[in-house]
């Protein structure tokens, strides 16, 4: 996608035209297009969650916008998993952190298929 001869837009700048916008509107008018696309060049360098929180607009939207100009990266369809060349692991830690906390698992005498398939689950679960 070819980028925008305009400015990049810093996240103060994207909320005080924000701001700005809120103050002088009149009733329950529509966000403009200009400030969706700023929202959009924000939240390409400072990420959907914190963009959409500091400009007080709806996550769902930004995303929706964001996918519409490309500017979010699709999920891969495939991913190779490539095991090691011992098949057989004696002790292996497994640490996953996300979202909701950490997980660590502890595998003792677990081959490389095994640790392939738990990976695989994981990676199922949270997708």
């Amino acid at each position: 996608m070819p980028r925008s001869k305009s400015p990049i837009v810093s996240l103060e700048e994207a909320k005080a035209r924000f701001e700005q916008w809120r103050n002088n509107r009149r009733g329950k008018a529509r966000i403009p297009a200009e400030l969706w696309l700023a929202a959009v060049e924000v939240a390409r360098k400072e990420g959907i969650n914190r963009t959409a929180r500091e400009l007080h607009v709806a996550w769902d939207d930004l995303k929706r916008r964001m996918t519409a100009t490309g500017a979010v990266p699709q999920r891969p369809a495939f991913v190779e998993l490539v095991t090691p060349q011992v098949q057989s692991v004696p002790e292996c830690t497994l640490e996953v952190e996300g979202r909701r906390g950490k997980l660590r698992i502890l595998l003792k005498g677990a081959s490389a298929s095994d640790l392939a398939s738990l990976s695989r689950v994981l990676w199922e679960v949270a997708s």
